[in-house]
């Protein structure tokens, strides 16, 4: 990936059915499930801004969740497709922090702001990001202030 990529504002990409398997017993989408749910929004949204698995396949440097927060807004059934909306709300030179609201058609039922260390993985180390990524995620974060991110 290269320090020209554009992604969206807000990052749209991310859908998912809801399985029967991840309803609790008061019929709607259990909490581990929301998590989940956010979490794969998220590692899709890493990916395109070349920052997951293969990112760190080919230069060692891997993206480390260190705090979510998660609030649940709405209830989502069975059958129900969740859809994401994610932004880059601040990076420096080591931290990447990303708001992401989940959605039922038009409703949001979840938010979540996640916050994200650049970790060098042969090192063990939080290390700052390589050039390309900083200008990207600089981009990003410019990009979805004007775009009015959630805060």
């Amino acid at each position: 990936m290269t320090s020209e990529t554009v992604v969206s504002t807000p990052y749209v990409a991310f859908s998912c059915g809801v399985p029967a398997s991840s309803i609790d017993y008061n019929g709607h989408l259990n909490d581990a499930a929301y998590a989940q749910v956010l979490t794969d929004a998220n590692e899709m949204f890493l990916d395109a801004l070349g920052l997951s698995a293969t990112y760190r396949e080919n230069t060692g440097g891997a993206m480390y969740t260190v705090e979510i927060t998660l609030k649940f807004l709405h209830v989502v059934n069975a059958g129900d497709v969740v859809r994401a909306e994610s932004w880059v709300t601040s990076a420096d030179s080591k931290r990447l922090r990303v708001a992401t609201t989940l959605l039922v058609g038009e409703t949001p039922v979840a938010s979540g702001d996640s916050l994200y260390l650049h970790v060098d993985t042969a090192t063990g180390k939080v290390s700052p990001f390589p050039d390309d990524r900083a200008e990207l995620l600089a981009r990003m974060q410019n990009a979805h202030e004007e775009a009015s991110a959630p805060r």
